[in-house]
């Protein structure tokens, strides 16, 4: 890969890593709490919105974008291996697709397509209601964590790559 367009791809990385590490932190820090803080049925019907909400352009393109850009670039790095920077952004591009992209998919997706099944006005509700919340923002922080680190690894990989040049 031409070294200009790796630089780019990898600071693009950076940058979608922490935009979700950041969206991801808001859900954790004061998005849910407040939501609990609602009575069960319209914490539920909030988080119901939010969830088709979230399924947009911008939002989508950063998340995945960020996964494809994580794919090329452990490609890359495989084939570059003994280049400056190559193993931390294997590293931070294997800590993206598994505690972000795929704790999401696995975890959180699971989550919501659960809550989207419960109907807010049921008695039901609030118990389940009551188990998503910590559940879903466990999951949520340990995702939070992954994209920051990943953040941090790509700016390392970034520094490295321009010390050794």
């Amino acid at each position: 890969m031409i070294p200009q367009a790796l630089f780019f791809l990898t600071l693009g990385s950076t940058l979608g890593c922490g935009l979700i590490a950041g969206a991801f932190f808001a859900f954790s820090s004061f998005v849910m709490p407040a939501l609990a803080r609602l009575p069960p049925a319209e914490g539920i019907a909030a988080m119901q919105s939010i969830n088709v909400v979230v399924l947009n352009r911008s939002f989508l393109g950063v998340f995945v974008g960020t996964a494809g850009a994580c794919l090329v670039l452990i490609v890359v790095s495989v084939l570059s291996w003994s280049e400056a920077g190559s193993k931390l952004r294997i590293a931070a591009s294997a800590l993206y697709l598994i505690g972000t992209f795929l704790c999401t998919m696995t975890r959180n997706v699971p989550l919501n397509d659960a809550l989207e099944r419960v109907s807010p006005e049921t008695a039901m509700a609030a118990e389940t209601w009551s188990r998503y919340v910590p559940a879903w923002t466990t999951w949520n922080t340990v995702r939070t964590l992954a994209a920051l680190a990943s953040a941090a690894l790509f700016t390392l990989a970034l520094v490295q790559r321009a010390r050794a040049e």
